[in-house]
């Protein structure tokens, strides 16, 4: 018998975990309402035309080969020009990912040894811990504060914080919760960042899906000093999840980051390089016509408030409003764990959504992930079978 990793053992995926009971349940011929998976493409939402055809184009020219190792330059200096447009000037290296998975999975490995850990947001994308487990780095979880609109509980990451901390991680708008951080609770982290000597990683890869005319804050940009890594992609933004392509900006006091970016840089030179022609898609992403934004948060929009209007009307069921992204992440406020809740959902109406459990949540309280990218029909139809099927258990 061929024995696996013990690092692996605790890795677990909830958003495509729930896949495999929902593939059972399809098989048995009932209609299956999928609000699961963070894939814009599945529904009405499509990328620009220019960046497809930037793409296009440079697999034409046959740049089908090899790309440079932190990706090439007119993607980097892209990428640098708009994290200038967004205050963050003291940058010291820029590199070019598969998807921002992958600059998470390269920072995270260049900065953990075996028994440390990382303050990781509880609600939060379960990616974090699974690397954290597969590097043999003990979970440090963070608690969001739902009553403050999900906003970072910082007595809770002070309280946190031991000889062992390297990194907070911030995912700003949060996945699952679609919260948005204020300036106040960013200020606050920073202060317990340059107290303790932490790296900050910002996960901002959701920064332009933004809802009700919220502005996003860039952490980097708030302090010069803070050492801080940004993640960001054309995933979500771009509605091009398929493309694999991310970035990480490093910033803050050059002296304090040296080291630590050529560690990066070993693992980005072993890795050989990311995906070629899709790094042409970068610059007419970021420096092209927006319209596609505009299009994409007016539907949102209407599709967030149908979903909080009609999960707050659920017996049994809250929701604070998002105010990014496209998740909501409603409290279940009835005596079954969410793990079952989930699975009875699926089984008896074909609803798929994700645990609460599967992002990490208060002790003691319940959730469920929705996905409220499909249309309001769609919607609609699977919160009727939400309410009908809590009404039933409740029975």
């Amino acid at each position: 018998m061929i024995r696996p990793a013990v690092r692996t053992e605790n890795i677990t995926y909830a958003v495509r975990d729930i896949v495999v009971l929902a593939n059972q349940v399809a098989k048995s011929g009932k209609e299956m309402l999928y609000l699961n998976i963070g894939d814009p493409n599945l529904y009405d939402f499509e990328p620009p035309k220019h960046l497809i055809e930037a793409t296009h184009q440079a697999m034409l020219k046959n740049l089908n080969g090899y790309a440079p190792s932190s990706g090439i330059a007119e993607a980097t200096k892209a990428v640098e020009a708009e994290a200038n447009r967004k205050g963050i000037d003291n940058i010291h290296d820029i590199f070019i990912t598969t998807g921002a998975s992958e600059a998470i999975e390269i920072c995270l490995t260049a900065l953990l040894n075996e028994g440390e850990n990382v303050l990781s947001p509880t609600p939060g994308y379960p990616l974090y811990t699974a690397i954290s487990s597969k590097l043999q780095a003990f979970e440090n979880p963070y608690y969001l504060d739902e009553a403050n609109g999900w906003q970072p509980d910082i007595e809770d990451i002070k309280s946190k914080i031991n000889s062992k901390t390297r990194g907070i991680i911030l995912i700003n708008p949060n996945n699952p919760t679609g919260s948005l951080y204020s300036k106040k609770i960013l200020l606050e982290i920073i202060d317990v960042a340059l107290e303790h000597n932490l790296l900050i990683f910002a996960d901002e890869i959701y920064d332009k899906l933004l809802l009700d005319g919220g502005e996003h804050i860039s952490i980097a940009a708030l302090n010069k000093d803070v050492s801080c890594v940004t993640f960001g992609g054309l995933s979500k933004n771009y509605f091009v999840p398929g493309f694999r392509i991310g970035w990480g900006i490093v910033s803050g006091i050059q002296q304090n980051l040296k080291d630590y970016i050529e560690a990066i840089n070993k693992i980005l030179r072993a890795r050989l390089s990311a995906n070629h022609p899709e790094q042409y898609g970068i610059k007419p992403a970021l420096e092209g016509n927006q319209v596609h934004l505009d299009i994409a948060k007016e539907k949102l929009t209407r599709r967030r408030d149908l979903t909080v209007s009609a999960l707050n009307a659920i017996d049994g069921i809250s929701c604070v409003k998002p105010e990014g992204a496209f998740y909501a992440f409603p409290k279940i406020e009835i005596d079954i764990p969410d793990a079952e809740f989930v699975t009875g959902l699926i089984k008896e109406t074909g609803v798929v959504v994700v645990p609460g459990s599967g992002f990490g949540q208060v002790p003691g309280t319940k959730h469920f992930r929705i996905v409220f990218l499909p249309n309001e029909e769609i919607l609609g139809k699977a919160y009727s079978k939400i309410a009908e099927y809590l009404h039933k258990i409740q029975k």
